[in-house]
């Protein structure tokens, strides 16, 4: 259900600053901690004497020791110590590939020997100074690739979002998607219509006025395994939209990084970088507020989503015009998927 050779997003650096933290990755029970000089490590949740979770444990000196019997493992999963013990036999734990950049702790749950770091997606705004990031993460008992859908229809904002950023025009502008290799792109232009209320307030804090018609955008990209970036923004009206000059606009991009957990569950990494008032700690404090309260919305709807799917998994789901960007994408999932799968048969 999801490819294991690739990079996913499984903690935020400081989620693992001062302790263990367990965390369950396509299916596979982790343990998350800085080795030596603070280095990102991640090793199976499993102390080889009996069992315990090393997640449990804590971290002395660069080594994670189980919080059962004191059995300290090193960050190759190889047993470094025990007291009153002698461990050179002691079998190892698999440790898995992790890298920490971008502000994001990825982890490579499949073939170690296949692992590369040039496959990390490349987040530009991460290190620009003109560009700002704030963020959260949610559990959701829902199959990832719920949303997915979710996130390449955005039709549903007129719905589910109708207090922040929904609005009538969304339905009544028709999307078109692309593909561009392991990619699927879905897009959306509205011209000369009113800014919902969440573009309200950022137009409001870029300085320009917030009841003038807009051009509004919003263009989804799924990148495997389970990214989506969306491009969004308002534009005041004849200025050219999404090519509108800066001082012109409010334009961002929706983080989405979505790692399965099991699958029936995800841990939806989500945030937005702006490029405007970068250097506005409040506002971004502010947004990442409202971000959270909108994608709060869509808790119970996919959770609800997935309960009802696995009371009947006989029904067959519709597939509309508005569905094209998530039906494509599970193509290119499936497709990597297969062609894993058949590299591990061979």
């Amino acid at each position: 259900m999801f490819p294991l050779n690739t990079w996913y997003v499984a903690a935020m650096p400081n989620e693992i600053d001062d302790k263990p933290l367990g965390r369950r990755v396509c299916g596979q029970r982790l343990v998350l901690f800085r080795g030596p000089g603070g280095k990102a490590t991640a090793l199976e949740d499993w102390c080889p004497h009996r069992g315990a979770p090393l997640s449990l444990g804590r971290v002395v000196e660069g080594n994670l020791v189980c919080g059962y019997h004191g059995l300290a493992m090193g960050c190759d999963g190889k047993t470094v110590s025990m007291p009153g013990q002698r461990v050179r036999g002691f079998p190892p734990v698999r440790a898995f590939p992790a890298v920490e950049r971008h502000g994001f702790v990825w982890v490579w749950p499949g073939d170690a020997a296949l692992a590369d770091e040039a496959k990390i997606p490349d987040l530009f705004w991460a290190h620009d100074p003109e560009w700002a990031y704030g963020g959260g993460l949610y559990h959701i008992g829902c199959d990832y690739r719920l949303m997915i859908d979710n996130l390449m229809d955005l039709t549903h904002e007129t719905y589910v979002h109708s207090t922040s950023i929904g609005q009538p025009e969304i339905d009544e502008t028709p999307c078109k998607t692309t593909t561009e290799g392991d990619s699927a792109v879905t897009s959306r232009f509205m011209n000369d219509i009113p800014a919902p209320p969440f573009w309200r307030t950022a137009l409001r804090a870029n300085g320009l006025p917030e009841d003038q018609p807009v051009d509004r955008w919003q263009i989804c990209r799924f990148t495997p395994p389970s990214q989506v970036m969306i491009e969004v923004g308002v534009a005041l009206a004849g200025h050219g939209g999404y090519e509108a000059p800066k001082e012109k606009k409010a334009y961002a991009i929706v983080v989405d990084f979505l790692t399965p957990e099991t699958e029936t569950s995800m841990w939806y990494f989500w945030g937005m970088a702006r490029n405007f008032r970068a250097d506005d700690k409040a506002l971004t404090a502010q947004i990442r507020e409202g971000q959270g309260k909108i994608f709060a919305e869509d808790l119970e709807m996919l959770e609800r989503q997935q309960k009802n799917l696995l009371a009947w998994p006989e029904r067959e789901l519709l597939k509309l015009n508005i569905d094209t960007g998530g039906v494509q994408a599970r193509k290119i999932l499936d497709r990597l998927i297969a062609a894993e799968r058949a590299t591990v048969a061979a």
